[in-house]
């Protein structure tokens, strides 16, 4: 009986009496509100609330709305819940005093004071409070298995990007992925550019190469009656001539930018112009071999030594050439491919592109094949006549120029294949088989023509005729020259011979 409750008293109330005191009212304001609707006018129970219905009491129960004891208004969802009022605590240590201090609300939205919270240490960051973090651009979750909330991020490498969350996928093969793996880019074409230093060197070698051909093509027509272009056989010289110039030509072939028709004269000029510079130098050592040959068994010529004859040998060897190319373009018409597998690096960020024609470097080496053929059979042919006489239809000229080609192309195959794995491929094999058929071209004209165009220039009175002999005549003094020369000949080194075999050649 002396209990007392006040805000002065010693009376600390249950924290639950409140919601019993609310439910309480929440009953009596739904009778009442049901009361005024079915029984208006009337005091106490009529008929229709005698007995209570309660299904329909419930619905005036969830439709109340009035202010409870504690200020806060009462009222219900469609579900019949109460809305959730709660006051937010945080457990803190503040100078070693352990208390839960509220730091928000929960009244149908969140109400937080930042401010007033306080974090492990001392601090005021918030902590990470998730099992994972979430990926990065690029990076597809790998779920823990049992746990779906966590997961592990890896990154889209490679040539691969990120398709959805779970996923990645690789790119098509001429795309390369983005900076971040997101999506897939174009791979970059590249080509071999004019102004490239790979392209500078060999194009000055040839436009010097073309401009010298030119020279020696233009002192060879204005000369054309004297007795050293005669001797030095006209026709084969402007068919060398004309395979110098193309050797120098397929170098602009080879740099150009790759389409139908780039593709298609590579195939048919690549190996054309060797093929008549060596078809037309075989067709001349064969020539001095089969007379000196014919020489040590008879004195009759021997056959197919006329121009005529010559020009048909060396047009029929060209032949072989221009039709192995013809059926290449029926088995494989030519066209420009670009090639994304041979620049495929490991980061995709340096793939590249390379746009080229459909030449493998098998299908190279098969087309140099046959130029390679004849260079191999003219050297065989030069080492047999290397004890010819130098006036002689140019054999020690023609013998250095086929050594010097052949070691040429020697240092080429090491070169060309031994860089198939480069990432600089393209430019040095392309680099590389341009310089080596202009230098082929460049050592031909420079021992075989540049001493005649001198000697037309700046030394004419060298230039005449030396006293003729008929062609039966010069074969006999060759038979018999080759037997004097076992015994060490009357003459030192060879005049006696030199002198006839060039008078055969003017013949």
């Amino acid at each position: 009986d002396r209990e007392r409750i006040g805000q002065d008293s010693s009376y600390e109330q249950e924290g639950k009496v409140q919601f019993v005191i609310d439910a309480v009212y929440a009953m009596g304001h739904a009778l009442h509100n049901m009361h005024k609707n079915l029984c208006p006018g009337k005091v106490g129970l009529c008929p229709r609330m005698d007995p209570v219905d309660g299904v329909e009491l419930l619905k005036y129960i969830r439709n109340v709305n009035f202010s409870g004891i504690a200020g806060t208004p009462v009222t219900f969802n469609e579900n019949g819940d109460a809305p959730g009022r709660y006051d937010i605590y945080q457990y803190q240590i503040r100078n070693s005093t352990p208390e839960y201090k509220v730091i928000g609300q929960w009244t149908d939205h969140l109400h937080l004071k930042t401010e007033s919270m306080l974090w492990p240490g001392g601090g005021s960051q918030l902590p990470s409070s998730i099992c994972s973090l979430p990926c990065k651009p690029g990076e597809r979750k790998k779920l823990v298995k049992g746990i779906p909330c966590c997961w592990h991020c890896e990154r889209c490498d490679g040539y691969q990007y990120q398709l959805d969350e779970f996923h990645c996928k690789r790119c098509h093969f001429n795309e390369r992925p983005n900076e971040n793996h997101t999506s897939c880019t174009p791979i970059p074409i590249i080509k071999l550019e004019w102004s490239s230093p790979w392209a500078v060197v060999p194009v000055f070698i040839a436009i010097v190469g073309i401009i010298a051909t030119l020279f020696v093509v233009i002192t060879f027509v204005r000369y054309n009656d004297t007795p050293i272009v005669k001797a030095s056989g006209r026709e084969l010289s402007y068919v060398l001539l004309t395979g110098i110039f193309l050797c120098y030509a397929t170098t602009f072939l080879m740099i150009a930018e790759p389409d139908l028709s780039t593709c298609s004269l590579r195939r048919i000029f690549l190996g054309l112009g060797m093929s008549i510079s060596y078809a037309a130098l075989l067709t001349k050592t064969n020539r001095i071999y089969r007379i000196f040959e014919q020489g040590k068994k008879s004195v009759s010529a021997p056959r197919f030594i006329s121009p005529a004859s010559q020009l048909v040998i060396t047009f029929s060897l060209i032949s072989l050439q221009l039709v192995g190319v013809c059926i290449w373009f029926i088995v494989d018409p030519s066209h420009s491919v670009i090639d994304y597998e041979d620049q495929r690096t490991t980061n995709p960020h340096f793939a590249r592109g390379i746009l080229k024609c459909d030449i493998s470097d098998l299908s190279l080496i098969c087309l140099l094949g046959y130029s390679m053929l004849l260079m191999v059979t003219c050297t065989v042919y030069a080492i047999k006549t290397r004890g010819v006489p130098e006036t002689f239809n140019e054999a020690k000229p023609i013998g250095f120029t086929m050594y010097t080609t052949c070691i040429v192309w020697l240092a080429f195959i090491p070169i060309f294949f031994g860089t198939s794995q480069s990432a600089e491929k393209m430019y040095i094999q392309t680099t590389t088989l341009t310089i080596s058929v202009s230098l082929s071209a460049s050592v031909s004209l420079g021992m075989l023509y540049m001493p005649k165009v001198y000697i037309i220039l700046f030394h004419p009175e060298q230039n005449v005729p030396k006293r003729k002999r008929s062609l039966k005549a010069v074969v006999t003094a060759a038979t018999m020259s080759n037997k004097f020369s076992q015994k060490g000949g009357f003459r030192p080194n060879g005049e006696a011979k030199s002198e006839l075999c060039e008078n055969l050649e003017t013949q």
